[in-house]
């Protein structure tokens, strides 16, 4: 099959041949569509590894698909050969942008039939993050308000759309630029960063934080007496006065996944997707640094 590969830290990435993966117990064989990935996962150490700790180069990239079950491993079950599936592709193995790839049955759920593969694509990673940063470890609840960091991102602009159909209120923050955006998306109100302070914001119920440093630390002493500061960046240095401080990094829920795709399908959430290219572009598009205007995606069948 082909696969993007990575040799070592610092040998760049590479279209190459690589032997079909093997579906081990409780693994479904996934022929991908549609892939992810993260800037910077080669920085990773479950990138070079696997979970004993052991080298696992070359190794493929990439850990959000989208495509079809081809082969089921022994144990395997609620899936079925020939079904529509998305989801997380395992953090310490090969990961999406490959032809095919293994992963565990329990990190995907179905996909219906009328979900564009590119678009689901862009959900396992950013929609999971948002769900567990708001819900499992902000408790946000209807009524409550909700600062949002980094709003027109691809976690922050999923949160801002969980947060208002959940009935709370949003403040979206980010570059001047993303007002329009987050407005868009359902936020009550919008920061520019680099010119509005955030004391304007006056007291919130949960941040959620995507950028860490000197944003998340001034803002922690917005949030009320028994409320949460959530951050996905780096373990945070200070907490809020009479609060939590939460930081966690995403994990799979086939459960949290079928929501999101059940509000993807009634068009009440909707990921930003910027571009879609082929698998051979995907080394380029993962080298760029720059921003960018949505989620690239990896076109792979």
């Amino acid at each position: 099959m082909k696969a993007i590969v990575a040799r070592d830290r610092a040998g760049g990435l590479t279209l190459a041949d690589l032997p079909s993966p093997h579906a081990a117990e409780n693994d479904v064989i996934v022929k991908v569509h549609a892939a992810g990935f993260t800037p910077g996962e080669l920085d990773w150490p479950a990138t070079w590894t696997d979970r004993a700790g052991h080298d696992r180069t070359p190794t493929v990239p990439g850990h959000e698909l989208a495509g079809v079950v081809v082969e089921l491993g022994y144990g395997t079950t609620g899936l079925t050969v020939g079904q529509r599936v998305f989801g997380l592709a395992d953090w310490a193995r090969d990961g999406s942008l490959a032809e095919y790839t293994a992963v565990e049955a329990r990190n995907l759920a179905p996909l219906a039939a009328d979900i564009d593969f590119t678009v689901a694509a862009a959900l396992p990673i950013s929609g999971l993050t948002a769900w567990q940063g708001l819900f499992v470890h902000g408790g946000l609840a209807t009524g409550q308000t909700v600062m949002i960091h980094g709003a027109a991102g691809a976690v922050g602009s999923l949160a801002v759309q969980l947060a208002v159909e959940a009935g709370a209120r949003v403040i979206g923050t980010g570059r001047a630029a993303a007002r329009d955006t987050v407005l868009g998306l359902g936020a009550q109100a919008f920061l520019d960063l680099e010119n509005d302070p955030l004391s304007s914001a006056g007291e919130v119920d949960v941040v959620f934080d995507v950028i860490g440093g000197r944003v998340l630390e001034q803002s922690t002493a917005l949030v009320r007496p028994g409320g949460t500061v959530v951050t996905i960046p780096a373990p945070p240095t200070v907490q809020p006065k009479d609060g939590r401080a939460v930081f966690f990094v995403v994990e799979p829920d086939r459960g949290q996944l079928t929501e999101l795709a059940r509000r993807l399908r009634d068009g009440r959430l909707k990921p930003l997707v910027g571009e879609v290219r082929p698998l051979s572009e995907a080394p380029d598009a993962m080298a760029h640094r720059g921003r960018t205007s949505g989620r690239t995606i990896i076109q792979v069948a």
